[in-house]
């Protein structure tokens, strides 16, 4: 570790390239030096007496889901990463046991180490987050003890990138680093992270987002039984692939998707129903084509076409994993593209019913398949509807690129990303 001041002249200095080059593209450290500088002028103005204080810094990575578009909530499979839009932080160590975390636009949030029981008062709060997060260290037999931080997140809210996520993972990573030794595995932060979310913030989510964040790099996630999810690690080097990760926004609204979101789900549950299952991983597709007529009849083709989209994903994700085993990139792009079309044709959710005339997914995506055919890959990310679409460009065409969807979509409307490690110390 460094104090306060030595961290800032390591910074000003930029000599810890070796440090964020195993984060972060080359090309981008300059930008990356004075965001940590800035969150150490925050640290240093939050806390008094900081400038002699031992500091260490921590970042954790947003996240993209890459295959399986919309299949973990009927237990299917999903292929994530972890992206270099990431939550940063500077923290240090108390001896209150008191915990405080700043993050740059919030309010700070205090926890005591004495009290660490919900509160639903705290539902949806990230102070209820850092309370969960910590209570669970405890719970679980770690330690915990009471820190300093302040933060700061590129991770765009609402995007699909998992801003929430990240933030807790950065919370835990910070936890684990500080009071044990980073001795705790990060599938580990990712199930106390979901825990705190549950439990303390008030929402019912899965593991995909956290586990995805914490690991880092390419994660398969089986979501078959979703208390045990099965999750593993992909040994590829994107860095080597000749490609970029981006992310377009198209700046449509999540208002009032509420319904377009919830029937995706309702729909494909309505299919399994019909053979008295729950979900659609407790069926096969043979026993859907074989019935797709009693089906329509009963339940409308959507229905039919959006579970059909989930077995069909799920046989992608597969193959996308064993393409990036292989090191075949031009299959695994390919595979992306499918997936793409089966969101858009068979699971209908990149754009919405209720207002047909206003498609800028629709029209992010055709123009990626004029620029980018026979060169790169492009899919609707997330959940859909409105938001944001992913595309894996070949560097030499990100300009070009990038320039046509700031064209259409605004300056501020592309991220180029690579995909990373999960949560870490940085130094």
């Amino acid at each position: 570790m460094a104090t306060l001041t030595e961290m800032k002249k390591l910074l000003a200095e930029r000599s810890l390239d070796s440090e964020l080059s195993a984060i972060y593209k080359q090309d981008t450290l300059a930008d990356h030096y004075q965001r940590y500088l800035k969150v150490a002028a925050d640290f240093e103005a939050l806390y008094k007496n900081s400038a002699d204080r031992e500091v260490a810094l921590f970042s954790a990575p947003g996240r993209s889901e890459i295959g399986g578009n919309h299949t973990d909530h009927n237990h299917g499979l999903v292929l994530a990463a972890g992206i270099s839009l990431d939550a940063i932080a500077v923290a240090s160590k108390n001896n209150e046991g008191i915990v405080r975390v700043k993050s740059a636009g919030y309010p700070m949030d205090t926890v005591s180490c004495s009290e660490l029981e919900p509160n639903e008062k705290e539902y949806g709060k990230s102070q209820a987050i850092v309370r969960g997060i910590v209570a669970r260290f405890k719970q679980l037999g770690y330690k915990v003890g009471g820190f300093d931080a302040a933060t700061s997140s590129q991770v765009l809210s609402g995007s699909g990138l998992s801003s929430s996520a990240a933030f807790e993972v950065l919370v835990g990573t910070i936890l684990n680093h500080l009071y044990n030794d980073g001795k705790v595995p990060m599938p580990e932060i990712a199930k106390i992270a979901q825990y705190s979310e549950n439990v303390y913030f008030g929402k019912p989510c899965g593991l995909l987002d956290q586990m995805a964040c914490a690991v880092g790099g390419f994660v398969s996630i089986d979501f078959e039984d979703t208390s045990k999810p099965v999750i593993n690690a992909i040994d590829f080097d994107f860095a080597k692939s000749g490609h970029s990760l981006v992310i377009v926004d198209t700046k449509g609204s999540h208002s009032n998707l509420t319904d377009d979101y919830a029937a995706v789900r309702g729909e494909m549950e309505s299919v399994a129903e019909f053979f008295g299952k729950k979900v659609l991983r407790e069926i096969e597709k043979k026993d859907v084509i074989a019935n797709a007529a009693a089906l329509s009849k009963k339940l409308g083709e959507r229905a039919v076409l959006r579970a059909l989209h989930f077995f069909g994903e799920n046989e992608k994700v597969i193959a996308q994993t064993q393409a990036l085993l292989k090191n075949d990139f031009e299959a695994f792009k390919a595979l992306i593209i499918a997936s793409g079309r089966s969101s858009y044709m068979y699971n209908q959710n990149v754009y919405t019913c209720k207002n047909p005339s206003n498609q800028p997914l629709s029209l992010a995506l055709c123009v990626s398949e004029q620029l980018l055919s026979g060169k790169g890959a492009w899919r609707v990310h997330g959940g859909g509807f409105a938001g944001t679409i992913q595309a894996f460009v070949p560097d030499g065409l990100v300009k070009e690129y990038t320039d046509a969807m700031k064209s259409i979509f605004g300056d501020d409307s592309c991220y180029v990303l690579s995909i990373r490690k999960g949560g870490t110390r940085v130094f």
